[in-house]
């Protein structure tokens, strides 16, 4: 008798789709955990676009070539945007990090870009069928007709996913506890449902204010979903509302490059 000796066989490789798919499931599996989260990420963005609905009766949209359904569904997706993707995932980056988790995950095969985008996928997810959704019910109980430019909606939508998560990165930055994390994303959120178009279309602003709320982040997103829509959207102010949403994107690309921590804040 002679003894036989196997060769071990080689661990599968992995790829960076693969880690990424891995931590996101796990993310969404805290998340589900998570009541505050899911009550942030699901049921406030349903509640808003009532009150978005019910204040519409006081104002006089037809002046600014809107209709309820037009106002409504381009708030709907904003207030997804901002709850189900930007508010949970700042807490979620904050509450990782300074549990050591970021601090472990660097430790293994993930890159930091790996880290941050598999983080988000689950809000990222989450947040993109919550619009659709809320789209297809604000078609449906407000009778609203198919977008006149759909690819306009479909960019405003993926530039509104990718913004947020980026912002958001970059909000985690300078948060430091899971208790204050539920209070800096409150300036980006009260600033962009009061400026940004969800509550009261900017053409109802005065000239210089709805300038500078054109600028807001979440402006641009509201104008290219709601333009798509209507089809009332030139070019030139396509374009102009498109530089906006890159310049925001950048900023908070800049800003997670800068200064994003990965080992809790002392």
């Amino acid at each position: 008798m002679t003894a036989t000796h196997t060769t071990p066989r080689p661990a599968p490789a992995t790829t960076p789709l693969s880690r990424m798919a891995a931590l996101a499931r796990a993310e969404l599996t805290l998340l589900g955990r998570t009541r505050g989260a899911l009550f942030a990420a699901l049921i406030v963005p349903l509640m808003l676009p009532v009150s978005t609905a019910q204040a519409s009766k006081e104002m006089d949209l037809a002046e600014a070539g809107l209709s309820t359904g037009t106002l409504v569904l381009p708030a709907a997706v904003g207030f997804s945007l901002l709850f189900a993707v930007y508010s949970v995932l700042v807490g979620a980056l904050v509450v990782r990090r300074e549990e050591l988790v970021l601090k472990r995950l660097r430790t293994g095969e993930l890159r930091d870009v790996e880290i941050l985008a598999g983080s988000a996928l689950p809000a990222v997810l989450t947040g993109l069928v919550q619009c659709l959704l809320l789209a297809a019910g604000c078609v449906v109980l407000m009778d609203l007709s198919a977008p006149s430019a759909p690819h306009l909606v479909v960019l405003g939508l993926l530039l509104g996913l990718v913004m947020c998560a980026a912002l958001a990165a970059a909000t985690a930055s300078f948060t430091r506890t899971g208790e204050s994390a539920q209070v800096t994303p409150m300036p980006l959120l009260m600033v962009s449902m009061i400026g940004s178009g969800m509550f009261m279309p900017l053409e109802l602003f005065p000239d210089r204010v709805a300038s500078l709320c054109e600028l807001l982040p979440l402006t641009p997103v509201v104008t290219l979903v709601r333009g798509g829509w209507t089809g009332s959207l030139s070019a030139y102010e396509a374009l102009g509302a498109l530089a906006t949403a890159m310049a925001w994107i950048l900023i908070g690309v800049f800003a997670v490059r800068r200064w994003f921590r990965w080992e809790p804040r002392r």
